[in-house]
C-alpha cells in the first residue's frame, strides 16, 4: 500500500517564502549590484583615505580630498590620452591593409579584416554609451553609487556600532570580519592589478617607441587592458604589434616578440610577486573561468566584475565553512 506524503503548513510557508526572497533580490537585482559597486570602491579608496587620516586630517575631508584627486587624474587621463588614442587607432586602422599585404596576407582577407576592425572603431562610441547605460542606467544609478560609497567611506570607522545595531552583538564581529576581508582581498586585487595594468602600458608604450613602431599608444593600451586575463592577455596583445614589426622587417618583428616576452617575463618573476604580496592572489584558471561566465551573463560589466564576484564569493563561502 503506497505512503501517503504529507507537506506541513511549515514547509508549504518556506518554499513561498523562499520563492519570494528569490524573486524579491531579481527584483533589486539593479540596487545589489550599485552596492556591490559601492563597497568594491570603499575597499580600493579606504587605504588611502586611511593614510591622510594619519595626518590628523578629519576623515571627511580626507574622503573629499580622495574623491577629488581621483576625478582629476581620470579627467587629465581623458583629456591627454583619448585624442591621440582616437588618431592612432583610426590611422592603424587604414594602414593594416598595407602590413598585411607585406606579409602575403591576400588583399580580400585583409579587406575583411580592415572592414571589421573600422566597423569596431566605427561603433566604439556607441559601444561605451551602451556600456555606460548597462551599468548605470541613468543619473539616479550614478547617484546612488557615489553615495553609497561615499557614506561607507565616511562611516567605515563607526561599521562596527552599526552592524552591532542591525544584526546584534553575536553576528556582529562575523561581519566585521567579513568586510575586513573583503577590503583587503578585494582593495589590494584592484589596487594591484591597476598599477600592474598601469606599468604594463607604460613600459610596452616605451618599448615600442624605442623600436620605432608606430601607433604605439594604443598598443600599448590594448595591452595593459588585457594584463586583467592571465597569459592569454600579453600573448593576444602582442600580436598586432609583431604583425606591424614584421611588416617592416623580420627583425623588427623578431624585436616586438621578444619585447613582449621579456615585459611578461619581468610582470610574473618581478612585478606580480611584488605588488600582490600583500592580497590573496586568484588562480589564473579561476579568473579565466569567472572572465568567461561574466562575459556570458552581463557581457563587458560582467567581465569587469567577474573577478571581484569571484573573490567575494571565495570569501564568504570559506566563512560560512569555518563557521561550520
Amino acid at each position: 500500500m503506497p505512503k501517503k506524503i504529507e507537506i506541513s503548513h511549515r514547509t508549504i510557508i518556506f518554499v513561498f517564502v523562499f520563492i519570494f526572497a528569490l524573486w524579491f533580490l531579481y527584483f533589486i537585482r539593479d540596487i545589489i549590484l550599485q552596492l556591490f559597486v559601492a563597497v568594491f570602491i570603499m575597499t580600493v579608496l579606504n587605504p588611502f583615505v586611511r593614510r591622510l587620516t594619519r595626518f590628523k586630517i578629519p576623515r571627511t575631508l580626507a574622503v573629499f580630498v580622495v574623491y577629488l584627486f581621483i576625478i582629476a587624474v581620470f579627467s587629465l587621463l581623458i583629456a591627454v590620452i583619448i585624442p591621440p588614442l582616437v588618431e592612432q587607432s583610426a590611422s592603424f586602422a587604414n594602414s593594416l591593409p598595407k602590413y598585411l599585404s607585406t606579409l602575403g596576407v591576400s588583399a580580400y582577407i585583409s579587406e575583411q579584416i580592415t572592414g571589421q576592425i573600422i566597423s569596431s572603431i566605427g561603433s566604439l562610441p556607441g559601444q561605451i554609451i551602451k556600456v555606460g547605460i548597462s551599468v548605470f542606467s541613468n543619473v539616479i544609478s550614478v547617484l546612488a553609487v557615489f553615495v553609497f560609497s561615499l557614506y561607507l567611506l565616511l562611516s567605515r570607522e563607526k561599521l562596527d556600532d552599526q552592524l552591532g545595531f542591525l544584526f546584534g552583538e553575536e553576528k556582529k564581529k562575523k561581519i566585521g570580519r567579513i568586510i575586513d576581508r573583503l577590503e583587503t582581498r578585494l582593495g589590494g586585487w584592484a589596487r594591484g592589478e591597476l598599477i600592474l595594468m598601469i606599468l604594463v602600458g607604460t613600459a610596452n608604450y616605451i618599448g615600442l617607441s624605442l623600436l620605432g613602431i608606430p601607433f604605439a599608444l594604443p598598443l600599448a593600451i590594448l595591452a595593459g587592458l588585457l594584463e586583467i586575463i592571465p597569459n592569454i592577455g600579453p600573448i593576444t596583445a602582442s600580436i598586432p604589434g609583431i604583425i606591424i614589426g614584421l611588416s617592416i622587417s623580420p627583425v623588427t618583428g623578431l624585436a616586438v616578440g621578444a619585447l613582449a616576452l621579456l615585459i611578461q617575463q619581468l610582470e610574473n618573476y618581478v612585478l606580480v610577486p611584488k605588488i600582490m604580496e600583500k592580497s590573496v592572489g586568484v588562480s589564473p584558471l579561476i579568473i579565466l573561468l569567472a572572465l568567461a561566465i561574466g562575459f556570458r551573463i552581463a557581457g563587458v560589466i560582467g567581465a569587469i566584475l567577474a573577478v571581484p564576484a569571484t573573490i567575494t564569493i571565495q570569501i564568504l563561502a570559506s566563512e560560512y565553512l569555518l563557521s561550520k
